[in-house]
């Protein structure tokens, strides 16, 4: 990317500071002038000057190992931002060019999502089909450990380095796990991840299923397409799933395009900052491009940022059926600004809030209908006496076919599913189908 201007501003929606598969995360083409009112800002007091010279000087002629000035420069830079929250951060050159790379979708890593808890990393999702999820890693695991080296108080700046490397080649994270009694080796190969934001497919005859695994460039223009397919391989859709669960987040304005395609009109979102440019409203054009399908959202612990934007818009909208367990509660909006022509730092500089006006900032959204993980087990049953079995039963003097062979077929297909939230989804889409069908009778 090429510089053109002095300051160059990047909104965008991340759960985490630096990823550790090679890339930071997406930013947005939004360009915005980054000139803050400073005019109530008081002086810097000359002492607190002083008094950082002073150390600085200390730290250059006393530590134990020569080090440069520039480099004692950049880690008071990172030390400033770093204490910030857990999403701000310097971004050196070769993060600051990964971040551009990252648009794209494809870069090279092991494929996690992270942020920080206890002074270790924790794992918010591993992206869909990359090392890392192949491997065994699972959202909310806690690395302890890379290649047998602690990593406790260091900076996720400072794991993303240890954890990138060249395509081929293994890696071993240690990991504690919820219900796991002691820390797990996983091994990974790092990999090429040409990351595939929206997929789509027709489930249970006549369900559209959405899978978007995070917000990247053309996402908004890939779900719409996905849409539309849907429809052409079943004009008969009864109802569409959104799978947002450990979708970290990505593009702002990608996340406001999905929400956009869904509903009428109305607010999306809203910002708020100190920058005049981080108070803003978004709102949706005109157009339900589904036609009011009743629509069913899946989230977990995961689903972070921009997914929650998405999440928390169509719940306040009362559009979509929030189904799943409470989101990770990321509400805050990062920005990139260039320092040089391949450096910059990300820096937090506004909340967002749902239509309704209600920030998720550490609070997360609650499903209308909590549904935990669970696996799904089929329970031989023996054979049982009905009233067709006893003798001289009376006949049955309805002369059309049974239904229940439909009903068989339904239960068959249902066995194939393992994801019990999905498979909560698709019953709950299958009901209100259902309710819909008689309330049209009813109404002829």
């Amino acid at each position: 990317m090429q510089i053109t201007k002095k300051y160059l501003l990047f909104t965008f929606l991340t759960v985490f500071c630096l990823p550790i598969y090679s890339h930071a995360q997406n930013a947005s083409d939004q360009v915005l002038p980054a000139e803050a009112n400073h005019s109530q800002t008081p002086p810097l007091p000359l002492k607190d000057l002083r008094l950082f010279t002073l150390i600085f000087d200390h730290i250059r002629r006393s530590y134990v190992e020569p080090i440069s000035d520039q480099q004692l420069l950049e880690n008071a830079i990172k030390g400033m931002l770093g204490e910030m929250d857990p999403h701000s951060a310097y971004l050196d050159a070769s993060s600051f060019e990964q971040l551009q790379e990252s648009t794209q979708g494809e870069f090279t890593g092991v494929g996690i999502e992270m942020g920080k808890e206890n002074g270790f990393i924790k794992v918010i999702s591993p992206i869909d089909d990359s090392p890392a999820q192949k491997a065994g890693i699972q959202s909310g695991d806690l690395i302890i450990k890379i290649n047998q080296e602690t990593i406790q108080g260091l900076s996720i700046n400072e794991v993303s380095d240890k954890i990138r490397g060249e395509a081929g080649s293994a890696i071993t994270l240690t990991v504690i796990r919820e219900d796991v009694d002691k820390p797990m080796d996983i091994t990974v190969v790092r990999g090429t991840i040409k990351s595939i934001s929206v997929r789509h497919r027709v489930i249970e005859d006549n369900i559209g299923y959405i899978r978007i695994a995070q917000f990247q460039k053309s996402t908004g223009k890939d779900f719409s397409s996905a849409i539309a397919k849907l429809y052409k391989k079943e004009s008969d859709l009864s109802g569409i799933i959104i799978d947002l669960r450990n979708n970290p987040g990505g593009i702002l304005q990608e996340s406001i395009k999905v929400v956009d395609s869904l509903i009428h009109t109305g607010t999306v979102v809203s910002t708020k900052g100190r920058l005049d440019n981080s108070n803003a409203v978004y709102t949706a054009k005109e157009g339900d491009e589904t036609n009011g399908l009743p629509i069913v959202v899946l989230v977990n612990g995961g689903s972070a940022s921009a997914s929650e934007i998405v999440a928390g818009a169509l719940q306040d909208h009362k559009r979509a059926v929030i189904m799943g367990t409470k989101t990770f509660g990321k509400g805050s909006v990062q920005t990139i600004l260039p320092v040089s022509d391949n450096k910059g730092i990300k820096l937090t500089t506004a909340r967002y809030f749902t239509p309704d006006g209600r920030s998720i900032q550490a609070q997360g959204i609650t499903p209308d209908i909590v549904v935990k993980p669970a696996t799904i087990t089929t329970i031989s049953t023996e054979t049982t006496i009905s009233e067709a079995s006893l003798g001289k039963h009376l006949k049955n003097t309805d002369q059309s076919s049974p239904k229940s062979t439909d009903h068989q077929e339904d239960e068959k297909s249902s066995d194939t599913i393992t994801d019990n939230q999905l498979f909560e989804a698709i019953n709950l889409l299958k009901g209100l189908a259902i309710l819909n069908t008689q309330r049209n009778n009813n109404d002829q």
